[in-house]
């Protein structure tokens, strides 16, 4: 009785055992140092060879141990996320779609995405530095970019590889992904002259942020281009909360002589104008024309829908995770670098429309 139970044991225990490498190499009639470099993508392994071995990883329900293969390759097949959740909430409503995007690339290649969130920039090092110490990621992705970014020296210093969504003034050596903004506020700018506006305002992000340098030169190239001269009391910054662009919107509306366009780096500034226009009694599309940038969900709900340059998140996560992907593999950062457009999402907010039933419009610019 005692042995037919502890056979049983056994048994279950063997159906339930972890497969091992050599359980993998048996099943396939292969050597385990065969299966192994399939696995690890070695380039001495047929392409056949490779499919074949990751299909029965998969049948069997292989899956590496981290540490051994840490060992063995020295990457734990991982890379980092550190977002810093203390400065402000304009891009909290993008998180999902970026993150699915970056865990879509990771999970194809059989990587993992570590996510940690800080609270001031401070944090932010800290985190960063325990994570390379701790050997936890292989590489990082390093949400928006700032001006002065002491992420890049750090990574750099701890030769980290390191991919930027946004750029920096100094590329060397750097890989980034990002988006045209500047060209989006220069379009903008063109797009509202073209309706005959002259008194074209600006409200831009954090100035901290080098997205909101490249905004502010796209604006004032749409200005020169358009033959207008660049005032500087229609340029306002930190519009990066809806209580923000409520606050920049009034001043500029309560000019001697105010706008009669606001073009916002951000939409969440562009929905605070909104409530300034609404004080001011002011009809947004026929008495003041906002054009935002984002794509936040909320400005197709807002009255009226808001037109704006809308960013696909979950793309934008995919490519940097690729990227990096690519540089921990050897690539040079310099090689890995991507521009695209913003796309443009024409509403009711910078223009009168006689039919409220219209459709909106869409460009890539």
């Amino acid at each position: 009785m005692v042995f037919s139970s502890r056979s049983a044991n056994a048994a279950k225990a063997q159906r339930n055992r972890r497969p091992t490498i050599n359980d993998l190499a048996c099943a396939l009639g292969l050597s385990k140092g065969t299966v192994s470099r399939a696995l690890n993508d070695y380039p001495d392994i047929s392409p056949i060879t490779k499919q074949r071995v990751r299909a029965k990883a998969e049948e069997m329900g292989y899956r590496a141990l981290s540490y051994a293969q840490a060992i063995k390759t020295g990457q734990v097949r991982a890379i980092g996320l550190v977002l810093n959740l203390g400065n402000d909430n304009a891009h909290r409503p993008f998180l999902t779609n970026f993150i699915d995007g970056i865990s879509r690339a990771v999970s194809r290649e059989n990587w993992t995405l570590t996510v940690a969130t800080a609270n001031s920039e401070d944090d932010e090092l800290a985190t960063l530095t325990r994570l390379i110490a701790e050997h936890k990621v292989d590489g990082f992705i390093l949400p928006r970019s700032r001006v002065e970014d002491p992420r890049v020296q750090l990574l750099t210093d701890a030769k980290a590889p390191f991919v930027i969504f946004g750029r920096i003034p100094d590329i060397t050596g750097v890989s980034y992904f990002d988006i045209r903004g500047e060209s989006a506020m220069c379009e903008s700018v063109k797009l509202l002259a073209k309706q005959g506006h002259r008194r074209i305002a600006f409200v831009n992000g954090g100035q901290e942020y080098n997205y909101s340098r490249l905004r502010e030169n796209g604006y004032r190239q749409g200005v020169t281009s358009v033959g207008l001269e660049i005032d500087e009391s229609l340029i306002v910054s930190g519009g990066i909360t809806k209580a923000a662009g409520h606050r920049l919107g009034s001043a500029l509306l309560n000019l001697p002589s105010p706008p009669t366009a606001i073009v916002c780096a951000l939409d969440i500034a562009a929905l605070g104008v909104y409530r300034a226009a609404a004080e001011k009694g002011l009809d947004i599309g026929s008495e003041l024309a906002v054009i935002g940038y984002d794509g936040l969900p909320e400005s197709e709900f807002s009255s009226p829908p808001l037109t704006t340059f809308s960013v696909d998140m979950r793309y934008s996560g995919e490519q940097l995770a690729t990227l990096l992907l690519r540089q921990i593999s050897g690539e040079k950062p310099e090689a890995l670098r991507e521009l695209v457009d913003a796309q443009l999402i024409q509403r009711r907010s910078h223009c009168h429309h006689d039919h409220s039933d219209e459709e909106s419009g869409s460009s890539n610019v």
